[in-house]
C-alpha cells in the first residue's frame, strides 16, 4: 500500500463530502495549480470530475489539466480520489445475487493496459467461461497506437458492445459473460478517455490507473487480473515504470473490495502476427481452433490459469478448452449472444501494400510501437473522438523475430481502405526491423507477478 495510506482511506460506498457550488472552484485555478506542481485537494477532484462529465468546463480546459497531470505527475491521494470520483460519476454494477446451477457465478475480469496486437481478450474470455468461470467486461476502444477490444470485436458482422444493465445481466447468466461498453459506468471516464486519446496524454500512469480500475471496479467483477505492458509498444517502457502502475492498480482495486494481482508482460515487440482490428479477430480464431501464434496462446492460457485461480476454480486445464473445441463452441455462444455472425466474412481492406526483405537471414527485433503506429495511419485508430475506425485496416508480419528470412520475400502486408494512407504507415515502419545474420536477444513474455 502507498505509504501515505491513500488508499485505506477510500470512501467504500461511493459517498462524498457535499460538493462546493460552481462558485467555490474554477478551472483555471485547478490547471494552474496542478501545472505548478501542487497537489489537488479532494474537494477540487471530485468538482473537476462532476464538472466536466456535466459539461461544465470546457474540453479545451480539461486537455490543458490533462497535460498538467502528464507532466506533473499526482500523488497516490490524488490517483485515489480521482478514481474514486470517476467511479462515483455513474453506476457500480453489483452481480452478486445472480446464481447458475444454484451457486454464485464466479465473477472474474482481465484487463490489459494495451499493447500492439494485443488481442487476448478475445480468446481469453470463452477459455475462462469454458472452465466455469463469468466474465463481466467493459471493454474500451483503441486509444492512440493501441487497439481497443470493442474495435476489434465489432469487426465481426451484426456484433455490438451496447448492452443494457438487464442485458448483461442476462447473458452472465445464460451465456457466462458479457463484452459491453461501459455505458454508465464511470462516464467521466468515457470522456477523460477520449480526450486523452487526442491530446498526447495517453502514457501518463495516474491517468492509466485511474482509467483502467474506475471502469474495473464499476463493472461488478469480484476478482481481477491486469496485464501491465512494458517495452516499446507500452504506455510505459520501463520495467520501473510498469511495476509502479500495476502496484497502484493493484492497490486501487483492493481499497474497493476487488482481489487484484497484476501480470508484468513484454511488449518490445507486437503480439502474434496480426496487427489492426478484424485481422486479430481472424488469429484469435485461429488460436481457439487450437492454432495460432506461440505466444498469443502462452499469454491466453497463463492468464487463464491467473483470473481461474483469482476466482477460486481449478477444475479445468484452459489450455485443453483451446485443444478440445470447446472455448471456440463458447466464443460463438457470445457472438452470437450480441448480435454477431462468425458465418459472414471479416473485413479486410479493399487495397494491400507488401514489404519485402532486403537481404535473407534473420529476422531481428519489430519495434511494437513502429508497427501500432503504422496501423494507426493506415486507419484502424482515431485521430478525434468519435471517429469511424475502418475494420479492415491492419497489417500481416509474416516473419516474426529470430525466424528465417529469404531475400525478396513478404515480411510485412499492410491493409486499408485509403491507398492514400500507405505513404505515411511506410514512413513508420522505416528503421523499425531489420534482417541480420543472428536471431535477437530472446525475452521472456512473462516478467513477473505482483499481488495484494
Amino acid at each position: 500500500m502507498p505509504s501515505d495510506g491513500a488508499f485505506d482511506a477510500l470512501p467504500s460506498d461511493g459517498a462524498f463530502d457535499a460538493l462546493p457550488s460552481d462558485g467555490a472552484f474554477d478551472a483555471p485555478t485547478i490547471i494552474r495549480t496542478k501545472r505548478d506542481g501542487a497537489a489537488l485537494s479532494d474537494a477540487a477532484i471530485d468538482w473537476v470530475i462532476d464538472a466536466y462529465t456535466h459539461d461544465r468546463i470546457a474540453e479545451a480546459q480539461m486537455s490543458a489539466l490533462l497535460m498538467a497531470i502528464f507532466l506533473r505527475g499526482m500523488t497516490d491521494a490524488e490517483i485515489a480520489r480521482w478514481t474514486a470520483a470517476m467511479i462515483a460519476s455513474g453506476d457500480r454494477f453489483d452481480f452478486s445475487d445472480l446464481r447458475r446451477n444454484g451457486r454464485p457465478l464466479a465473477l472474474v475480469d482481465k484487463h490489459s493496459t494495451g499493447g500492439v496486437g494485443d488481442k487476448i481478450t478475445i480468446p481469453l474470455v470463452p477459455v475462462v467461461m469454458a472452465c466455469g468461470g463469468a466474465v463481466p467486461q467493459a471493454a474500451g476502444r483503441g486509444l492512440g497506437h493501441t487497439g481497443g477490444t470493442l474495435d476489434k470485436l465489432e469487426a465481426i458482422p451484426g456484433f455490438t458492445a451496447e448492452l443494457s444493465k438487464a442485458r448483461i445481466r442476462q447473458q452472465l447468466s445464460e451465456v457466462g459473460a458479457a463484452i459491453f461498453a461501459a455505458g454508465d459506468l464511470a462516464p467521466a471516464d468515457r470522456k477523460i478517455y477520449a480526450l486523452r486519446d487526442i491530446t498526447a496524454t495517453t502514457e501518463s500512469l495516474p491517468l492509466i490507473a485511474s482509467s483502467v480500475m474506475s471502469k474495473k471496479i464499476a463493472e461488478g467483477a469480484g476478482a481481477l487480473v491486469l496485464d501491465t505492458k512494458v517495452g516499446a509498444g507500452a504506455f510505459l517502457k520501463s520495467e520501473a515504470e510498469a511495476r509502479a502502475l500495476a502496484r497502484t492498480m493493484v492497490d486501487l482495486g483492493a481499497a474497493h473490495g476487488v482481489s487484484t494481482r497484476a501480470l508484468l508482460t513484454d511488449m518490445s515487440v507486437p503480439l502474434g502476427r496480426a496487427v489492426g482490428n478484424a485481422v486479430e479477430v481472424a488469429e484469435s480464431l485461429e488460436v481457439l481452433e487450437g492454432g495460432g501464434p506461440a505466444d498469443v496462446v502462452e499469454l491466453t492460457v497463463t492468464l487463464a490459469r491467473e483470473m481461474l485461480d483469482a476466482a477460486g476454480l481449478d477444475a479445468v486445464d484452459p489450455a485443453q478448452t483451446l485443444r478440445d473445441g470447446t472455448a471456440m463452441d463458447q466464443f460463438r455462444r457470445l457472438v452470437t449472444a450480441q448480435g454477431g455472425d462468425l458465418g459472414q466474412p471479416l473485413p479486410i481492406g479493399a487495397h494491400s501494400e507488401t514489404v519485402t526483405a532486403p537481404r535473407g537471414g534473420t529476422m531481428g527485433d519489430i519495434d511494437a510501437m513502429a508497427v501500432g503506429l503504422a496501423v494507426w495511419r493506415l486507419g484502424a485508430g482515431r485521430s478525434e473522438p468519435g471517429q469511424r475506425v475502418q475494420f479492415g485496416a491492419g497489417m500481416t508480419m509474416h516473419r516474426r523475430p529470430g525466424e528465417t528470412v529469404t531475400a525478396g520475400e513478404p515480411v510485412f502486408t499492410l491493409y486499408t481502405d485509403t491507398p492514400q494512407r500507405f505513404a505515411a504507415a511506410l514512413s513508420e515502419l522505416d528503421g523499425a526491423w531489420t534482417v541480420g545474420d543472428r536471431p535477437p536477444p530472446s525475452r521472456p513474455l512473462i516478467i513477473d507477478r505482483i499481488s495484494e
